[in-house]
């Protein structure tokens, strides 16, 4: 009797850790099931891709950035969308790159058509360079790790193509990079007075582009790139005050040494008078107004159009009419124009026109 009684405590207990057991393993299960899909929502979510990407470039990790699946425009990627190919990486570094702060998750829908109803569109929120912005990505699901987490990659990759255009000169700075338009010419390429040239780089980021050398500048534009594809810049590089200052001093350097010649019609000279009467003196010239240089771009050299200046004479005349004596003390209008060119050396090509 004791020893059936023995036997039925020993299974009581058997059940009972059984049991424990059941449910302790019930709920690691339940935990698992729940860690897989939580990590499902966010670290391998779509959105969860997409925040890779943009926390990668808010750390300047562009190594990490570019490995993501999609992020890098294939070379058929760029000729459907009209872009050159094989596009210099020099703007995919990561001293390029700004701040990107507060980033927030907006939204993740997916795709409106059965075609793309593998892709979903997610929106971020963040700051770019202090200044509140929003950035649309496409991605599209690649399948599972261990046939638990979600795989994503990029449907349209998020990088730019930036797109400069500089007038009047090849060279241009870029957040603290100065570039050569020209450099990923072909070697017979002619030399021209404007270059275009396109780079691929980071989205979302902010371009600071200017010019500033010796004799050109143009001011910082701000290019803020939200959006993948090209971005198109124009950098309008114009003489300084130093160009015009040298040019406005070699035209009254040849001003002045027109005003040298003592005849009423300066050889190769802007300014001349006619007179009717008997010359008795020789005539004397000096300059009552420079002309003031203004530059604008042109095809190929920066003008100066048509503009008024005062010549300055004194000169005895004899009447033919009576044999009166006078003296002709007045000013003299006259207009100049000219084109100019910087030559290989720096210097200046003036030419009158």
């Amino acid at each position: 009797m004791s020893y059936g009684v023995g036997n039925g405590v020993r299974r009581a207990r058997y059940l009972r850790a059984a049991l424990a057991v059941t449910v302790i393993c019930a709920l690691l299960c339940a935990a698992l099931v729940a860690a897989i899909g939580a990590l499902n929502r966010d670290l391998y979510s779509a959105g969860g891709f997409v925040r890779q990407y943009l926390e990668a470039l808010a750390t300047h990790d562009t190594d990490t950035a570019l490995a993501l699946p999609g992020a890098e425009p294939t070379n058929a990627d760029l000729e459907a969308a009209g872009l050159p190919q094989d596009l210099p990486r020099t703007l995919l570094r990561p001293s390029v790159l700004g701040s990107i702060t507060d980033i927030e998750f907006v939204s993740d829908t997916t795709g409106p058509t059965d075609a793309a109803a593998g892709e979903h569109t997610v929106v971020f929120s963040f700051k770019l360079d202090g200044q509140d912005t929003s950035m649309e990505f496409t991605v599209e699901r690649l399948g599972t790790v261990a046939g638990l987490f979600s795989r994503w990659g990029f449907a349209t990759s998020p990088l730019a193509v930036l797109h400069v255009t500089v007038l009047h000169e090849a060279d241009f700075s870029v957040n603290g990079l100065t570039l050569d338009t020209r450099a990923h010419a072909a070697a017979d390429a002619p030399i021209t007075f404007s270059n275009q040239a396109a780079y691929l780089a980071f989205a979302p980021a902010v371009y600071n582009v200017s010019h500033d050398s010796s004799l050109l500048s143009a001011p910082v534009q701000s290019v803020p790139v939200v959006a993948s594809g090209a971005a198109d810049v124009t950098v309008d590089a114009m003489p300084n005050d130093t160009f015009t200052a040298q040019v406005q001093a070699k035209l009254n350097e040849f001003l002045d040494e027109c005003a040298t010649q003592q005849v009423l019609q300066p050889s190769n000279c802007p300014f001349g008078i006619e007179i009717d009467n008997r010359v008795k003196s020789a005539p004397a010239w000096s300059i009552a107004e420079y002309p003031e240089v203004a530059l604008t771009g042109g095809e190929s050299s920066f003008d100066m159009p048509g503009t008024e200046g005062q010549a300055h004479i004194v000169v005895d005349v004899q009447s033919l009419y009576d044999g009166d004596l006078s003296t002709r003390d007045e000013d003299v209008p006259f207009s100049v124009a000219l084109t100019v060119t910087i030559q290989p050396d720096g210097a200046l090509a003036i030419q009158l026109r």
